[in-house]
Protein backbone atom coordinates (compact mmCIF):
# COMPACT_ATOMS: atom_id res chain seq x y z
CA UNK A 1 0.00 0.00 0.00
CA UNK A 2 3.08 2.07 0.57
CA UNK A 3 4.50 1.92 -2.76
CA UNK A 4 1.19 2.76 -4.36
CA UNK A 5 0.83 6.32 -2.42
CA UNK A 6 3.50 7.79 -4.61
CA UNK A 7 1.50 6.48 -8.32
CA UNK A 8 -1.80 7.72 -7.07
CA UNK A 9 -0.21 11.15 -6.19
CA UNK A 10 1.49 11.57 -9.51
CA UNK A 11 -1.44 10.73 -10.78
CA UNK A 12 -3.59 13.48 -9.60
CA UNK A 13 -0.30 15.68 -10.19
CA UNK A 14 -0.61 14.80 -13.59
CA UNK A 15 -4.76 15.02 -13.84
CA UNK A 16 -4.05 18.68 -12.46
CA UNK A 17 -1.26 19.52 -15.09
CA UNK A 18 -3.71 18.38 -17.75
CA UNK A 19 -6.70 20.45 -16.18
CA UNK A 20 -4.35 23.31 -16.05
CA UNK A 21 -3.21 23.10 -19.82
CA UNK A 22 -6.85 22.94 -20.33
CA UNK A 23 -7.80 26.24 -18.29
CA UNK A 24 -5.17 27.63 -19.63
CA UNK A 25 -5.94 26.59 -23.79
CA UNK A 26 -9.36 27.88 -22.66
CA UNK A 27 -8.62 31.25 -21.59
CA UNK A 28 -5.87 31.94 -24.36
CA UNK A 29 -9.09 30.67 -26.74
CA UNK A 30 -11.23 33.14 -25.25
CA UNK A 31 -8.93 36.05 -25.84
CA UNK A 32 -7.79 35.15 -29.28
CA UNK A 33 -11.16 35.40 -30.13
CA UNK A 34 -12.29 38.26 -28.27
CA UNK A 35 -8.86 39.91 -30.00
CA UNK A 36 -9.90 38.71 -33.84
CA UNK A 37 -13.03 40.66 -33.08
CA UNK A 38 -11.33 43.84 -32.30
CA UNK A 39 -8.51 43.76 -35.44
CA UNK A 40 -11.69 43.29 -37.23
CA UNK A 41 -13.47 46.24 -35.91
CA UNK A 42 -10.11 47.89 -36.37
CA UNK A 43 -10.12 47.16 -40.15
CA UNK A 44 -13.71 47.62 -41.12
CA UNK A 45 -13.72 51.32 -38.99
CA UNK A 46 -10.51 51.91 -41.42
CA UNK A 47 -12.16 51.19 -44.31
CA UNK A 48 -15.77 52.62 -43.55
CA UNK A 49 -17.17 49.25 -43.51
CA UNK A 50 -21.12 49.12 -42.25
CA UNK A 51 -19.91 47.94 -39.00
CA UNK A 52 -18.63 50.87 -37.44
CA UNK A 53 -20.30 53.27 -39.71
CA UNK A 54 -22.03 54.72 -36.70
CA UNK A 55 -18.95 56.32 -35.83
CA UNK A 56 -19.98 59.11 -38.16
CA UNK A 57 -23.47 59.74 -37.67
CA UNK A 58 -24.52 62.52 -35.09
CA UNK A 59 -27.16 60.27 -33.60
CA UNK A 60 -26.90 56.65 -32.27
CA UNK A 61 -30.32 53.68 -33.09
CA UNK A 62 -30.67 51.09 -30.62
CA UNK A 63 -28.42 48.72 -33.29
CA UNK A 64 -25.81 51.25 -32.93
CA UNK A 65 -25.89 51.21 -29.07
CA UNK A 66 -25.96 47.38 -29.20
CA UNK A 67 -22.85 47.28 -31.50
CA UNK A 68 -21.04 49.82 -29.34
CA UNK A 69 -21.63 47.87 -25.99
CA UNK A 70 -20.49 44.99 -28.20
CA UNK A 71 -17.61 46.13 -28.82
CA UNK A 72 -16.74 47.65 -25.15
CA UNK A 73 -17.75 44.17 -23.88
CA UNK A 74 -15.33 42.35 -26.09
CA UNK A 75 -12.55 44.52 -25.85
CA UNK A 76 -12.78 44.11 -21.92
CA UNK A 77 -12.75 40.89 -22.33
CA UNK A 78 -9.65 40.47 -24.57
CA UNK A 79 -8.20 43.13 -22.13
CA UNK A 80 -8.93 41.86 -18.33
CA UNK A 81 -9.06 38.40 -18.74
CA UNK A 82 -5.47 37.62 -19.13
CA UNK A 83 -4.71 39.48 -15.86
CA UNK A 84 -7.50 37.37 -13.91
CA UNK A 85 -5.76 34.51 -15.27
CA UNK A 86 -3.61 33.29 -12.11
CA UNK A 87 -7.16 33.62 -10.16
CA UNK A 88 -8.60 31.01 -12.57
CA UNK A 89 -6.24 28.63 -12.48
CA UNK A 90 -6.11 28.38 -8.77
CA UNK A 91 -9.80 28.37 -9.09
CA UNK A 92 -9.38 25.38 -11.60
CA UNK A 93 -6.95 23.59 -9.47
CA UNK A 94 -9.12 23.31 -6.39
CA UNK A 95 -12.32 22.41 -7.96
CA UNK A 96 -10.05 19.40 -9.26
CA UNK A 97 -8.31 18.39 -5.84
CA UNK A 98 -12.07 18.92 -4.57
CA UNK A 99 -13.44 16.60 -7.33
CA UNK A 100 -10.53 14.18 -6.40
CA UNK A 101 -11.98 14.28 -3.16
CA UNK A 102 -15.38 13.08 -3.85
CA UNK A 103 -16.17 16.79 -2.81
CA UNK A 104 -18.92 18.97 -4.44
CA UNK A 105 -16.96 21.09 -7.12
CA UNK A 106 -18.00 23.84 -10.12
CA UNK A 107 -17.11 24.53 -13.27
CA UNK A 108 -14.42 27.24 -13.89
CA UNK A 109 -16.51 28.61 -16.70
CA UNK A 110 -18.99 29.86 -13.94
CA UNK A 111 -16.51 31.52 -12.16
CA UNK A 112 -15.54 33.53 -15.48
CA UNK A 113 -18.86 34.24 -16.67
CA UNK A 114 -19.29 36.18 -13.33
CA UNK A 115 -16.61 37.88 -13.55
CA UNK A 116 -17.02 38.82 -17.43
CA UNK A 117 -20.77 39.89 -16.22
CA UNK A 118 -18.85 43.01 -13.53
CA UNK A 119 -17.15 44.13 -17.30
CA UNK A 120 -19.99 43.85 -19.33
CA UNK A 121 -21.42 46.24 -16.55
CA UNK A 122 -18.39 48.64 -17.40
CA UNK A 123 -18.51 47.68 -20.72
CA UNK A 124 -22.27 49.39 -20.57
CA UNK A 125 -21.24 52.74 -18.46
CA UNK A 126 -18.67 52.60 -21.22
CA UNK A 127 -21.13 52.96 -24.02
CA UNK A 128 -23.20 55.89 -22.50
CA UNK A 129 -19.96 57.82 -22.36
CA UNK A 130 -18.83 57.25 -25.16
CA UNK A 131 -22.53 58.33 -26.93
CA UNK A 132 -22.20 61.23 -24.61
CA UNK A 133 -18.74 62.56 -26.18
CA UNK A 134 -19.82 61.50 -29.09
CA UNK A 135 -22.56 63.70 -29.62
CA UNK A 136 -20.95 66.49 -27.81
CA UNK A 137 -18.36 66.53 -30.62
CA UNK A 138 -15.31 65.10 -28.34
CA UNK A 139 -14.92 62.61 -29.50
CA UNK A 140 -12.89 61.73 -32.70
CA UNK A 141 -15.44 60.71 -35.85
CA UNK A 142 -13.00 57.98 -36.46
CA UNK A 143 -13.07 56.35 -33.27
CA UNK A 144 -9.50 58.02 -32.15
CA UNK A 145 -9.20 59.79 -28.77
CA UNK A 146 -10.64 63.24 -27.24
CA UNK A 147 -11.21 65.90 -29.38
CA UNK A 148 -10.61 68.72 -26.53
CA UNK A 149 -7.13 68.82 -24.65
CA UNK A 150 -8.65 69.80 -21.78
CA UNK A 151 -10.73 66.41 -21.70
CA UNK A 152 -8.01 64.54 -22.40
CA UNK A 153 -5.15 66.38 -19.97
CA UNK A 154 -8.02 65.98 -17.29
CA UNK A 155 -8.62 62.26 -17.83
CA UNK A 156 -4.58 61.45 -17.79
CA UNK A 157 -4.33 63.82 -14.00
CA UNK A 158 -7.46 61.62 -12.85
CA UNK A 159 -6.06 58.14 -14.23
CA UNK A 160 -2.60 59.51 -12.59
CA UNK A 161 -4.17 60.40 -9.31
CA UNK A 162 -6.32 57.24 -9.04
CA UNK A 163 -2.79 55.27 -9.44
CA UNK A 164 -1.99 56.61 -5.64
CA UNK A 165 -5.82 56.71 -3.84
CA UNK A 166 -6.36 54.00 -1.38
CA UNK A 167 -9.55 52.23 -3.60
CA UNK A 168 -6.86 51.56 -6.16
CA UNK A 169 -4.52 49.64 -3.70
CA UNK A 170 -7.27 47.71 -1.61
CA UNK A 171 -8.44 46.59 -4.94
CA UNK A 172 -5.11 45.62 -6.09
CA UNK A 173 -4.11 43.84 -3.31
CA UNK A 174 -7.17 41.83 -3.71
CA UNK A 175 -6.54 41.13 -7.41
CA UNK A 176 -2.84 40.20 -6.58
CA UNK A 177 -3.51 37.92 -3.90
CA UNK A 178 -5.80 34.98 -5.33
CA UNK A 179 -4.99 32.45 -2.97
CA UNK A 180 -5.69 35.04 0.09
CA UNK A 181 -9.23 35.52 -1.99
CA UNK A 182 -10.06 32.43 -2.13
CA UNK A 183 -9.25 31.32 1.05
CA UNK A 184 -11.64 34.34 2.72
CA UNK A 185 -14.48 34.61 -0.03
CA UNK A 186 -15.02 31.19 -0.83
CA UNK A 187 -18.68 30.17 -1.74
CA UNK A 188 -19.79 26.73 -2.30
CA UNK A 189 -21.75 25.87 -4.98
CA UNK A 190 -22.72 26.95 -8.81
CA UNK A 191 -24.18 30.12 -7.45
CA UNK A 192 -21.07 30.97 -5.19
CA UNK A 193 -18.66 30.59 -7.72
CA UNK A 194 -20.91 32.81 -9.95
CA UNK A 195 -20.58 35.12 -6.74
CA UNK A 196 -17.47 35.34 -6.40
CA UNK A 197 -16.72 35.24 -9.73
CA UNK A 198 -18.80 38.89 -9.70
CA UNK A 199 -16.92 39.91 -6.56
CA UNK A 200 -13.53 39.23 -8.11
CA UNK A 201 -14.54 41.23 -10.94
CA UNK A 202 -15.83 43.89 -8.72
CA UNK A 203 -12.06 44.42 -7.35
CA UNK A 204 -10.57 44.12 -10.65
CA UNK A 205 -13.07 47.01 -11.62
CA UNK A 206 -12.11 49.10 -8.68
CA UNK A 207 -8.76 48.82 -9.43
CA UNK A 208 -8.70 49.66 -13.33
CA UNK A 209 -11.96 51.51 -14.38
CA UNK A 210 -10.00 54.95 -14.71
CA UNK A 211 -7.27 53.40 -16.49
CA UNK A 212 -9.75 51.78 -19.14
CA UNK A 213 -11.49 55.28 -19.31
CA UNK A 214 -7.65 56.60 -20.90
CA UNK A 215 -9.26 54.94 -24.14
CA UNK A 216 -11.11 58.17 -24.77
CA UNK A 217 -7.84 59.81 -24.96
CA UNK A 218 -5.63 57.43 -26.24
CA UNK A 219 -8.35 56.02 -29.53
CA UNK A 220 -11.14 53.52 -28.44
CA UNK A 221 -10.01 51.38 -31.38
CA UNK A 222 -5.93 51.86 -31.35
CA UNK A 223 -4.86 48.50 -31.05
CA UNK A 224 -1.56 49.20 -29.86
CA UNK A 225 -2.99 51.51 -26.99
CA UNK A 226 -5.49 48.55 -26.31
CA UNK A 227 -2.73 46.12 -25.48
CA UNK A 228 -0.75 48.04 -23.97
CA UNK A 229 -2.98 48.48 -21.29
CA UNK A 230 -4.01 45.33 -21.08
CA UNK A 231 -0.24 44.71 -20.66
CA UNK A 232 0.30 47.03 -17.88
CA UNK A 233 -2.66 45.90 -15.79
CA UNK A 234 -1.32 42.22 -16.00
CA UNK A 235 1.88 43.80 -15.10
CA UNK A 236 0.47 45.66 -11.76
CA UNK A 237 -1.44 42.40 -10.99
CA UNK A 238 1.37 39.72 -11.13
CA UNK A 239 5.06 41.48 -10.50
CA UNK A 240 6.70 41.89 -8.09
CA UNK A 241 6.11 45.64 -6.43
CA UNK A 242 3.59 46.10 -8.72
CA UNK A 243 2.08 49.02 -6.50
CA UNK A 244 5.25 51.14 -6.92
CA UNK A 245 4.85 50.61 -10.42
CA UNK A 246 1.38 51.71 -10.75
CA UNK A 247 2.54 54.95 -8.74
CA UNK A 248 5.34 55.77 -11.05
CA UNK A 249 3.20 55.47 -13.54
CA UNK A 250 0.64 57.39 -11.97
CA UNK A 251 3.50 60.35 -11.59
CA UNK A 252 3.65 60.47 -15.92
CA UNK A 253 -0.05 60.12 -16.77
CA UNK A 254 -0.12 63.46 -14.08
CA UNK A 255 2.47 64.82 -15.97
CA UNK A 256 1.30 64.05 -19.54
CA UNK A 257 -2.09 65.37 -18.47
CA UNK A 258 -0.59 68.63 -17.17
CA UNK A 259 1.59 69.01 -20.42
CA UNK A 260 -1.72 68.50 -22.36
CA UNK A 261 -3.92 71.25 -20.45
CA UNK A 262 -1.55 73.39 -21.15
CA UNK A 263 -1.25 72.92 -24.85
CA UNK A 264 2.53 72.16 -24.58
CA UNK A 265 1.64 68.78 -26.22
CA UNK A 266 -1.60 67.61 -27.87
Amino acid sequence: MQSATPQVSNAIESVIKRDRLVVIAGVLAVVAIAWAYLVFLAQDSDGMGSGMAMAQLKTWSAADFGMMFLMWAVMMTGMMVPSAAPMILIFATVNRRRQEQDRPYVSTAIFLSGYLVVWCGFAAVATVGNWALHVNDLLDKMMGGSTSDYLGGSLLVVAGAFQWSRLKYTCLTQCRSPLSFLMTDWREGAGGALRMGVTHGIYCVGCCWVLMLLLFVLGIMNLLWIAALAGFVLLEKVVPRGDRMSKGTGLLLILWGGLMISGVIT
